[in-house]
């Protein structure tokens, strides 16, 4: 810890006195949190956790085209963020593993953490971008499931979660104005790996229009343990703006050695809408989930899911020009459980945001108790711990 602590200092003093200087942009947020909850299963029946995050970034722009970056996430929690980083080592252990377990340390009322979380460069030329180091390396255009975006997996019950970063390199050529292509790779999730089993390399093809854009996608992975002709991922994602947004995403992953068909497939379609001069907005998207596709849980997905079939839902008010309630409902129509939530938020000044949200789990074994459990119920099936109620507050400010 001492020396992700000499780390951490050094990365501070850096951007500190970088932002003193010419073409360096200093930016970040920090999220105050308050979350209070009734357990089910061997979860307290009440619990609480209080967590203070931090996303620090920096830009510097170098000559010639060539753009440093760098972002650091600190967090300090107390209570069931606490206990979930003892745990599991992760943060918002549902959503993306941000930390590992060696990043922590445990102060008299909290536990402390931090992580590197974007470390690369960037050369742009007329034609040809060149990106290089600890990013994100995003794909597809689908806005809440986002199948062919299994680099960076999104969960829509924590959609505020920031997407994971792979270290790799992206090459980006640009024939047209409207076709960018690019050619990609990435090391293998195991970073112990010397002969680089499970790493990865693609192309994409992404084609604008006026009012539409499609992207084409391919990636092998190489020969690993489970994988012994290595994986083929194919994708295919389209979005359309017209008075509906309408966006396509799925992609298909084979594995010679586990035989995948149909399972391999992860698609998702859906629109959203707005009306009311602006004051509402509606949405709603679909998503196949194949057991061995990108969005399952079974394919090692920590957002995953496990039912086939789910349905993302939601509407918001603008009641005014700093004030919103959102009502959004995930749902695992194969088991018929739900994730409905409710939250309002307030802007106070420019950069500071209140918001406030409600979850109820849902499913048939709460008003039946004949055990019918499903994923997204207060006790999932096969987990010792859940939810019944979960409250939480956030301060958000931005800088």
């Amino acid at each position: 810890m001492m020396r992700a602590k000499q780390f951490a200092a050094a990365f501070l003093l850096g951007i500190a006195g970088a932002a003193f200087a010419d073409g360096v942009d200093f930016s970040g947020l920090l999220d105050s949190t308050v979350t209070l909850g009734a357990g089910a299963g061997m979860t307290p029946d009440f619990f609480y956790g209080l967590e203070e995050y931090a996303n620090i970034r920096m830009q510097a722009k170098l000559r010639d085209g060539i753009s440093f970056y760098g972002a650091l996430n600190l967090i300090a929690a107390a209570g069931s963020p606490a206990a979930t980083a003892a745990a599991l080592g992760v943060k918002n252990a549902a959503a993306y593993p941000d930390f590992a377990p060696s990043s922590f340390a445990a102060g008299e009322n909290y536990t402390a953490g931090l992580e590197l979380e974007r470390l690369y460069f960037r050369v742009n030329g007329e034609y040809l971008d060149v990106d290089g180091g600890l990013m994100r390396i995003a794909f597809g255009y689908g806005r809440i499931f986002g199948p062919s975006d299994f680099l960076n997996p999104k969960n829509p019950l924590a959609p505020d979660a920031r997407p994971r970063a792979v270290l790799g390199g992206v090459l980006s050529v640009y024939p047209l104005d409207s076709l960018k292509l690019r050619l990609f790779g990435a090391a293998p999730k195991n970073p112990l790996s010397l002969e680089g089993e499970g790493g990865l390399l693609g192309l994409s093809g992404d084609q604008h229009w006026d009012k539409a854009s499609v992207q084409a996608l391919y990636v092998f992975e190489s020969p690993a343990k489970g994988s012994l002709w290595g994986i083929h991922r194919l994708g295919l994602s389209l979005k359309v703006d017209l008075e509906l947004g309408f966006t396509v995403d799925l992609l298909y992953a084979y594995n010679r050695e586990a035989n995948t068909g149909l399972d391999g497939l992860s698609f998702s379609g859906g629109g959203d809408y707005s009306f009311g001069e602006g004051r509402w907005y509606v949405q709603a998207e679909y998503l196949y989930n194949g057991a061995a596709s990108s969005t399952s849980v079974q394919s090692g997905n920590p957002a995953g899911f496990s039912g086939e079939h789910l349905l993302y839902t939601g509407a918001t008010w603008l009641y005014t020009d700093y004030t919103s309630f959102t009502l959004a409902c995930l749902s695992s129509l194969s088991d018929c459980s739900f994730a409905p939530v409710l939250s309002v938020e307030h802007e106070l000044s420019q950069g500071f945001t209140l918001s406030l949200a409600c979850r109820v789990p849902l499913d048939r074994d709460l008003f039946s108790g004949d055990g019918s459990r499903g994923e997204l119920g207060p006790l999932p099936p096969g987990s010792g711990e859940g939810s019944r109620f979960i409250l939480t507050a956030k301060a958000r400010l931005r800088f």
